[in-house]
């Protein structure tokens, strides 16, 4: 076991606990993601992204009884039915599962994971864990005590959440991004459905047109409802405005699990208070509520689920239930449908994102505040929220600031979306949007804002001289809203500050060999030519035939291709859906690569090489 574990009974010191330097930096700010309650509700259990750690807290007083620092950055736990061990996901490109006494804060062992493990759940008799592998799209099912692999199964795209039923018949797994091509009439996340008896996924569940950012996902006490929270980008329309929810919406699909289908999606918006990038999602013991975070607007939404329910019933007899809602099908677009049966409670911290709920209140992950807050859920209860402050509270420095307001719908015009909201962790939504600043009618690809100040010009057809530039316009023409300065700096410092993730194709001996071989199909096929430099982009527009109806002739921004197998699809209207598509059934004349006379073997190598980077 690879792991050391210290423990230290207040705030964590970087210094004191000798870690490595670059976990010392990290340290300086706890980054919380994921709380969990321990057995009996007395104590919660808190992953702490930017510290590498794992806290433990008294839930009555905030106190914090252990901190036990791991040797990579943990993004998720979960506790064991008999409530003695915390299973904490951490890492990246090798990703392991560190098993921890939960009385005593110490690591008894530690598991191999797939590419940064994400989400974990334990089944209901503590026999298997299950391990969503973001970057690896898998599932592992690990047998315990002993955490031998006994099953690893296929997800959609960047599995980032998951949830049992009751019976623990039925994972169910959220995908954060859509997948396949972005320039026809649907494009969407996916739930992905597994029978755990038969270890296999089986037909997965769509979410809405437009539905993207999928980051919680919970199911109720009873087995018979789960419900999943994500963007609705209506990505159809013309970025004109942003009122009403014009550009983005909020929302959470209701899923009935027994027909493993939606039954509804509705908007956790309101008609002038946008509630931006939801996160997570957890039921009351007693399913009377459902609680769900918003990460972009600092709050938590209660829900009466008993009155959800019947205005969901009486929706889909044909009643009206809103002035907009007569039919289930109205629910999507009706701003109101939560009226009466919601309360938001704005939270004293910043940035909320994983949930739980204990001793009658729920309480988050507050990431930008280093902090755990907590409200009461009853009906009738005040609306205050408390804080529990998770260690000093450093002031953050610009790079951190700017991360902040990256996350921050307060800089858009009514709260409706955040830069993450297109740009999730800084990358790309999978959809095509048609912004202003280059015309009507020609959506574009999101793209990844990695290496963006670094590789001028911006946007796919270099209309903004730099990311500098666009970085304002956006905040102008996207969020709808006149900031300082200083803020877009703070941005600028943040977008510089992001480290490409390794690429899962590097796993393995023989994905190892297969990008080295394309290394030289890469240069044979003239892809250097354009691709060069250590970020592999001349930086210059070039017309390669890729261009269709008003952008054809159009030079088109040559992209980096550092970080390339994170960023599907491809092209600039998204059409290629995999690097192969664009090499083979989007390249006409051989203008984008000679990949004409390569052998399939060649292709397979050529896109191993590209997908490496």
């Amino acid at each position: 076991m690879r792991c050391i574990t210290r423990i230290v009974l207040a705030s964590l010191g970087a210094a004191a606990c000798g870690a490595a330097p670059e976990t010392r930096a990290a340290a300086a700010y706890a980054a919380p993601v994921a709380v969990v309650a321990g057995k009996g509700g007395a104590v919660l259990y808190v992953a702490e992204h930017g510290a590498w750690a794992v806290a433990a807290l008294e839930r009555a007083s905030g106190k914090v009884l252990y901190r036990t620092v791991l040797e990579e950055p943990p993004a998720a736990l979960a506790l064991a039915p008999d409530g003695t061990r915390l299973y904490v996901a951490a890492g990246g490109l090798e990703g392991r599962v560190y098993v921890v006494d939960a009385a005593a804060g110490a690591v008894r062992g530690a598991f191999a994971a797939g590419h940064t493990p994400s989400a974990l759940v334990a089944a209901p008799d503590g026999k298997t864990l299950y391990v969503c592998n973001r970057f690896t799209n898998d599932v592992q099912c690990l047998d315990l005590p002993s955490g031998k692999e006994t099953a690893r199964i296929a997800a959609r795209r960047e599995p980032v959440a998951a949830a049992l039923t009751p019976d623990g018949a039925v994972l169910l797994v959220a995908n954060l991004l859509p997948a396949g091509p972005a320039d026809g009439a649907y494009t969407a996340a996916e739930i992905t459905v597994i029978d755990t008896a038969a270890r296999a996924a089986v037909e997965p569940i769509r979410l809405p047109n437009g539905s993207t950012g999928v980051r919680g996902l919970c199911v109720s006490p009873c087995g018979a409802r789960a419900y999943a929270t994500h963007v609705l980008g209506r990505y159809q329309l013309p970025t004109t405005q942003v009122e009403r929810g014009w550009m983005n919406t909020n929302a959470v699909t209701v899923i009935d699990a027994a027909r493993r289908a939606p039954a509804a999606t509705v908007l956790l918006d309101e008609v002038d208070a946008g509630a931006a990038n939801p996160w997570g999602a957890a039921c009351t013991p007693d399913g009377a509520w459902l609680c769900v975070a918003h990460a972009g607007t600092h709050e938590v939404s209660i829900i009466d689920r008993v009155a959800l329910e019947e205005r969901l019933r009486k929706a889909a007899a044909g009643e009206r239930v809103t002035e907009v809602s007569a039919a289930l099908a109205d629910a999507p677009n009706d701003l109101a449908f939560l009226t009466g049966i919601r309360r938001r409670v704005a939270l004293r911290g910043n940035g909320p994102r994983g949930i739980c709920i204990a001793g009658g209140k729920v309480y988050a992950a507050e990431y930008f505040s280093d902090s755990v807050g907590g409200v009461d859920i009853a009906a009738g209860a005040r609306m205050d929220a408390a804080s529990f402050p998770l260690g000093a509270g450093a002031p953050p420095e610009t790079g951190r600031r700017g991360e902040m307001l990256f996350n921050d719908a307060a800089l858009c015009f009514q709260g409706w979306q955040s830069c993450a909201s297109c740009h999730p962790d800084g990358r790309a939504d999978g959809l095509n949007w048609d912004l202003m600043n280059d015309g009507l009618g020609n959506p574009r690809n999101t793209k990844s804002l990695l290496f963006a100040h670094a590789t001028p010009p911006s946007m796919i057809t270099g209309v903004r001289a730099s990311a500098e530039q666009a970085v304002r316009a956006g905040i102008t023409h996207i969020q709808f809203a006149v900031r300082p300065e200083e803020e877009a700096a703070a941005i600028d410092a943040y977008l510089e500050s992001m480290q490409p993730v390794p690429s899962p194709f590097l796993v393995g001996e023989a994905g190892r060999a297969a990008a080295e071989r394309g290394r030289a199909v890469f240069e044979r096929a003239g892809c250097a030519r354009c691709h060069s430099g250590p970020l592999l982009t001349d930086l210059r527009l070039v017309d390669v035939g890729t261009g269709r109806e008003r952008d054809a002739g159009v030079a088109l921004d040559t992209p980096t291709l550092r970080e390339v197998w994170r960023t599907a699809p491809y092209l600039s209207d998204g059409r290629a859906a995999s690097i192969r598509d664009v090499l083979t059934a989007h390249n006409p004349g051989d203008r984008h690569g000679k990949t004409s006379d390569l052998r399939p073997e060649e292709l397979d190598d050529l896109a191993a090489f590209i997908l490496s980077r």
